[in-house]
């Protein structure tokens, strides 16, 4: 019964411990888009993707509609990367929650946004990922944007 319980245990922890390691490499893919989404890197940023990549938006309206906005990646890369120098901007991730499935993943990371070192908006990212290989590469990407009921940090 003791052997039974150990074994048990081993791979449960196993079991752990590699869903950690995923976990930790979906997180990093993130991480590394949104250095590059800082250092308005194109190229960068095309390496943590897998094409095609879909870009969406929800908001409100002026009559307080929600609205579904596409975004084209490429208008993306070229809108990131013409940003002058004299514009500061931070999207600062303020958690993270992941889960994976085999070769697919998801990621939960609420964050606010910053522009010239003044809060902006805040909102929640929905990364969906797919394991090509053994790296993780974003295919999907939907935001919200919002400006009230946002817990900031002032800086």
């Amino acid at each position: 019964m003791k052997n039974i319980l150990f074994l048990i245990f081993c791979l449960l922890t196993i079991s752990v411990l590699a869903q950690s390691e995923e976990e930790q490499k979906v997180k990093q893919t993130i991480v590394d888009f949104f250095s590059a989404f800082h250092a308005q890197d194109s190229i960068a940023i095309k390496n943590t993707t897998y094409s095609p990549v879909v870009l969406q938006t929800i908001s409100l309206d002026k009559e307080g509609k929600s609205i579904l906005k596409n975004e084209d990646f490429n208008d993306f890369l070229k809108s990131i990367i013409s940003i002058p120098d004299s514009i500061a901007f931070q999207e600062r991730i303020t958690d993270f929650s992941i889960q994976i499935d085999g070769t697919m993943a998801n990621a939960w990371t609420p964050y606010e946004f910053w522009l010239n070192n003044k809060f902006h908006h805040c909102g929640v990212n929905s990364f969906q990922l797919l394991k090509v290989e053994s790296a993780w590469k974003i295919i999907y990407l939907i935001d919200t944007r919002r400006k009230d009921d946002c817990d900031t940090k002032t800086e």
